[in-house]
């Protein structure tokens, strides 16, 4: 089930009033199901959606600071400077409905822009940080009324019953949407489809294609910042599943698939090994790979071809002058 809980109340809001408790239990089942069976198969992989505890949501602030990472500082200042014509194209009365809304740092720009809001709705699978998040957001936006969901963004079916009557504007940021194969992708526009209705408009963030001199130092870190956000997916496996990886025999790796135009990440094991797992036992090869994450990037065309394919018509995209990250404006009818 999806919490619809508001959130327009003062700041001290317990953890049960978004029902984290019953929603830990079911995101640690399906954490157990999903790591036993990625590794079980070859080649290894773990969904990335993973990557979010309470831990991995920390290094990922320090990742969008690094001055190698560009997508947020990019997005975050194409928000500032087009949120107005954003707004203007968009639409007044509109409810704002937020599909992975992790810190919210960026979706306090476009609130701004907005101006008065019937609500705002994120959703999101790591709930602790949801109601951090939504604290910090009242703290800047008082008169916001916010009715979080705890879900998994590619499969709510459902936004809470006081967002019923109102049009709906959809933002999806960061370029989550090239962690997602085409094929997903494609599922999950016609799914936000169906979410926010006909006459709704969808803003969202995607990852140019760029030279590689740009691309690799943005997921291979100077710090290792990013190579400690991936290695905390097998931390957290022994924190939460009684894992027994030894860190320090893997290490993090990310390259450029050209042909498919993504950046894939992987954890190494550096010697031949056996993790146990809920009493289940992983051989590991030296050198062998456990998929973690896609990032597809896309040229402007290319993403607006793959958004018409799910019904959605693009209105605008805003791109930075180096051409790094691009904005767009979509509508579905």
């Amino acid at each position: 089930m999806e919490s619809d809980t508001s959130l327009h109340v003062p700041s001290d809001i317990p953890a049960h009033a978004l029902g984290l408790h019953a929603k830990q239990e079911h995101i640690q089942v399906d954490f157990a199901a999903a790591v036993l069976a990625g590794l079980a198969r070859t080649p290894r992989s773990i969904p990335c959606r993973f990557f979010y505890d309470a831990a991995g949501c920390k290094l990922f602030e320090e990742i969008v600071k690094l001055e190698e990472y560009y997508p947020t500082r990019v997005e975050a200042a194409l928000l500032e400077v087009h949120g107005v014509e954003i707004a203007k194209l968009a639409g007044n009365g509109r409810v704002l409905v937020e599909f992975g809304s992790g810190s919210s740092r960026k979706t306090s720009l476009l609130i701004g822009a907005l101006g008065n809001l019937p609500a705002y709705i994120p959703i999101d699978i790591a709930g602790e940080s949801l109601r951090e998040a939504a604290e910090w957001l009242l703290a800047r936006h008082e008169e916001l009324t916010i009715l979080p969901l705890i879900a998994d963004f590619t499969k709510t079916r459902a936004l809470p019953k006081a967002a019923q009557g109102y049009r709906k504007l959809g933002f999806f940021s960061g370029s989550t949407i090239g962690n997602l194969t085409p094929i997903e992708a494609q599922a999950f526009l016609a799914n936000a489809a169906k979410l926010l209705g006909p006459g709704s408009v969808f803003l969202i963030g995607v990852d140019l294609k760029k030279p590689t001199s740009i691309l690799l130092p943005a997921y291979n870190d100077a710090r290792g910042v990013t190579g400690a956000f991936n290695l905390n997916l097998l931390a957290r496996i022994n924190r939460e599943l009684d894992g027994e990886f030894d860190l320090s025999r893997f290490a993090h790796d990310a390259v450029y698939n050209e042909a498919q135009g993504r950046i894939e990440m992987y954890l190494v094991s550096l010697a031949r090994q056996a993790v146990h797992i809920l009493g289940r036992t992983f051989t590991f090869a030296d050198g062998e790979r456990i998929h973690t994450e896609n990032s597809h990037k896309y040229t402007v065309p290319e993403f607006h071809a793959l958004a018409r394919t799910s019904g959605w018509q693009p209105v605008k995209a805003w791109t930075d002058s180096d051409n790094l990250f691009s904005l767009h404006l979509l509508r579905f009818d």
